[in-house]
């Protein structure tokens, strides 16, 4: 991971016996490591979920295989809509698009459900690659700590008046993975000439935001909270600019192969991101107005404080993992409604709520559909500092109520206006961004210290686990309304 903020010293009397207390880094390399940190968590949200979201935009694309030759730079990227079912009253791919759906999240939900059990298992670091010849390696000195500022390379340092190294650039294969993956989806997608093809490329997107999501988030636990607002806005943010440079690349009339290529440079940001911005983990103390708060709320379980150090979470009994879990319940089973509801309009209803009275084309209207949800996503995560909502089961009732109207316009078809659907579509967004950054605010302060690396992986698996639901209903939906006559 990136370089350290300062290296730290432990000086030892002169019987080796005591240590003084580490002094605290100066207050600007503090604010400036805060700075960083937060930087680097906002740019790892954006990168992480961005092929996700770019392969849900073009998944109307996808299906209607809109393909520009290989030397074709510029096609009209909105032929006129074939029916694929002339007897329907819907404008209906042959597939739903709930496939794309299904393809871009079925692999992160089988990662996100092995995680919590054995992902640790997976560093987030590699210690290869950097040592010294002859040099004894971290785990052999106490681990991180020990090499630098405790065990014998450290005392030999320090009796020598020589500085402690900083941590080097380490490897990640978690990360690595991660950024190759997210390439190699936009990379497969560009050159498929099949629908299936595709599709594998929409699964390497899936692994991409999957293991990103679940080591970042966990990764949270070892840095001040403010980082999980940023993180969320991040992941916000690559909706909406994931769906808006979609949008506005085929608007403007280059190819869907080509705009893929074009955002080639995202996974590159994620490692640079990862590897050069972020600073190592430091000791945490929250205190101020988050102390006061995190004292208030009532524990998901109660333990004592632990030193806490990345993987910790490898260290927990399968009873209190089971433990922490059911407290957890609270706040999962909220968040799965509201994203079972949310990806049931989205991928299940938006290609059926299709005006034929405007100057926008079927895959224009879906991609206006898709960059507006992301939109409400982006404000609503990026919203903590402003609001906090500690009830979140309101946010599901309120998004399940989306859902009925909804489906209730796809089969009546009263709303006179695509614009009344646009802000209802907004509306779903804001709520579902809310629920987001809402509950892992509020598991990151009712858990401890020790617990929290394994909440955070745990609850990752909420989203997911309602985005699949939705996806697997939304097939026989969509079939069953576009053989309506």
């Amino acid at each position: 991971m990136g370089g350290c903020a300062g290296s730290r010293r432990r000086l030892l009397d002169s019987e080796g016996e005591e240590t003084t207390p580490e002094p605290l880094p100066p207050l600007l390399d503090r604010r400036g490591a805060l700075w960083r940190n937060m930087m680097g968590f906002w740019l790892l949200g954006l990168c992480n979920n961005f092929s996700y979201v770019v392969m849900l935009s073009a998944a109307h694309d996808i299906l209607s295989h809109q393909r520009a030759s290989g030397n074709q730079s510029h096609v009209d990227p909105d032929p006129p809509p074939t029916p694929h079912n002339s007897s329907s009253r819907f404008d209906c791919n042959s597939v739903s698009t709930a496939a794309v759906l299904l393809a871009d999240i079925l692999p992160t939900l089988v990662i996100k459900l092995l995680a919590p059990l054995g992902l640790h298992l997976l560093p987030y670091r590699s210690e290869w690659g950097w040592r010294e010849e002859g040099q004894v390696g971290p785990e052999e000195q106490g681990g991180w700590e020990g090499y630098g500022s405790g065990g014998r390379v450290g005392e030999l340092r320090a009796e020598a008046d020589l500085p402690l190294p900083s941590q080097p650039l380490a490897l990640s294969p978690r990360v690595l993975v991660s950024g190759i993956c997210a390439a190699g989806s936009f990379i497969l997608v560009a050159f498929s000439r099949s629908v299936g093809t595709s599709l594998c490329g929409v699964v390497l997107a899936s692994i991409s935001s999957g293991l990103g999501e679940v080591t970042f988030l966990s990764l949270t636990a070892f840095y001040p909270r403010a980082v999980i607002s940023w993180w969320s806005s991040g992941t916000g943010g690559a909706g909406l600019l994931g769906a808006l440079s979609y949008l506005g690349l085929t608007q403007a009339g280059l190819s869907p192969q080509h705009t893929l290529l074009s955002m080639l440079g995202i996974p590159a940001l994620l490692l640079a991101s990862y590897f050069f911005l972020l600073t190592s983990p430091e000791p945490q103390d929250p205190g101020g107005e988050e102390e006061a708060e995190t004292s208030a709320r009532q524990p998901l379980i109660g333990s004592e404080a632990a030193e806490l150090k990345p993987d910790s979470s490898s260290s927990l009994s399968l009873q209190e993992r089971w433990t922490v879990f059911k407290g957890l319940l609270r706040y999962i089973v909220p968040l799965v409604l509201v994203y079972f509801a949310e990806y049931f309009i989205n991928q299940g209803l938006f290609e059926l709520l299709f005006f034929r009275n405007t100057s926008l084309s079927h895959a224009q209207q879906y991609r206006w559909y898709q960059m507006l949800y992301q939109a409400g996503v982006f404000v609503s995560r990026s919203s903590l500092r402003c609001c906090r909502i500690r009830f979140t089961w309101v946010l599901a009732l309120l998004q399940c109520f989306n859902l009925a109207f909804l489906l209730v316009d796809v089969w009546l078809s009263f709303l006179p206006s695509i614009y009344l659907i646009f802000l209802i579509i907004l509306y779903e967004g804001l709520l579902g961004g809310a629920a987001y950054v809402n509950t892992f605010h509020n598991i990151a302060l009712e858990t401890s210290d020790e617990h929290r690396e394994f909440a955070m992986a745990a609850a990752c698996i909420s989203d997911t686990l309602g985005i699949s639901l939705s996806g697997l209903l939304a097939l026989p939906l969509h079939d069953f309304l576009c053989h309506l006559s």
